[in-house]
């Protein structure tokens, strides 16, 4: 591992390579700052041809790549830690070895950045689906989230009635479950043509168990284009979380927007399952920013609620205490600050953004439209 690990830094870190990656990390950075350039050059020019080589490449893979790939570079990180110690506890480390070690670092943190970049940051600097729905996001009253939360609690009251368990159980087979995500995507994208979804590449996550405690539902890879879900959560979750990391697939690279996208696919896919998913999702969202601004207003959405949405929501909050704990925070932070370094200045608050989103969406046109 370390002779393999050795010659292949030396053959990467050739002069020619760190000009190359300065030189893109510097226009990278510079097109960050033009969100038009971005969408019409990468987002809807450069990014759907890579994305489509990616997923055409990958998708018919039964497990993920990308998920191999972080394990391979865990393991490094591993190996590399181990190592270090070693080396410390015997005394045998020197200057040679620590420029060495920064030169490394350095050159792989610009290799990631670049590729990472390349094959799908950008569009975290693009103008979007605000822009493609002519969209006016604006600051929002009391009276405009009553309005939503009231919308939504009727919708998913009405679908919780229609979903059967037996509708649920079968997404324990995920291929059903990704499948009928796609029809989603395909049954949208004939009234918002830029949701047209091909190739299919969606993966459930070999980190699934993992990921409960870390937190995390869903992720999308963006050196694979593959879209991995975590198979573990509550089932009336999984239709909605997929279509949020098909969102991602898309180029919606913004959490908020990925929420909008997915709400949208499921909305428009005539299947109780999947309405309902996004539906209880949606309505969630919206309640809880009722309650942060009204908490008696809060308590009477909830006591108008179906039992159903009740029942599913009690899941939810035991199927996380289940896997509390104190790593979790930690990772959450640091995520946080993942998005706020990629133009999400909300951090992990950015999902509950969606709200402004769906608000401005029915004030263009109508509740009916919800």
């Amino acid at each position: 591992m370390q002779e393999f690990l050795a010659r292949l830094f030396k053959r990467l870190m050739k002069s020619w390579s760190w000009v190359l990656l300065v030189l893109l990390s510097v226009l990278i950075k510079w097109a960050s700052w033009y969100p038009g350039w971005v969408e019409s050059n990468y987002s809807r020019g450069v990014y759907p041809v890579i994305s489509r080589i990616q997923r055409v490449l990958f998708g018919w893979i039964p497990f993920s790549i990308g998920d191999l790939f972080y394990a391979f570079l865990i393991l490094i990180i591993v190996y590399k830690t181990g190592r270090f110690f070693k080396l410390l506890f015997k005394r045998r480390l020197n200057r040679q070895y620590f420029v060495a070690g920064l030169q490394q670092f350095i050159f792989f943190g610009l290799f990631v950045y670049v590729f990472f970049n390349l094959f799908w940051g950008l569009n975290y600097n693009r103008k979007g689906v605000s822009s493609q729905l002519e969209l006016q996001l604006k600051p929002y009253s009391l009276a405009d989230l009553d309005t939503l939360t009231s919308t939504l609690q009727q919708r998913a009251n009405y679908y919780a009635v229609f979903v059967t368990e037996a509708q649920r159980d079968s997404f324990n087979r995920k291929g059903r479950l990704f499948r009928s995500a796609e029809e989603g995507y395909q049954a949208a994208s004939l009234k918002y043509p830029f949701m047209k979804y091909r190739s299919r590449s969606i993966k459930p996550s070999l980190f699934s168990y993992l990921g409960n405690y870390l937190g995390f539902q869903g992720y999308y890879n963006p050196f694979s284009g593959e879209a991995q879900v975590n198979t573990t959560v509550p089932r009336f979750l999984e239709p909605f979380v997929t279509a949020h990391e098909m969102a991602h697939q898309l180029g919606y690279a913004k959490e908020n927007e990925a929420n909008f996208v997915g709400f949208l696919a499921c909305k428009e896919y005539d299947n109780n399952a999947f309405r309902y998913s996004a539906y209880y999702d949606m309505y969630n969202y919206a309640v809880g920013e009722v309650f942060r601004r009204d908490t008696v207003l809060g308590k009477a959405f909830q006591d108008k609620a179906h039992p159903q949405v009740r029942k599913d929501q009690r899941e939810f909050r035991d199927f996380y205490r289940r896997y509390k704990n104190p790593i979790e925070p930690i990772i959450m932070w640091g995520y946080g600050h993942f998005l706020k370094a990629n133009n999400q200045p909300a951090g992990k608050a950015s999902y509950n953004e969606v709200v402004a989103w769906l608000i401005a969406f029915y004030k263009k046109y109508g509740t009916a439209a919800l």
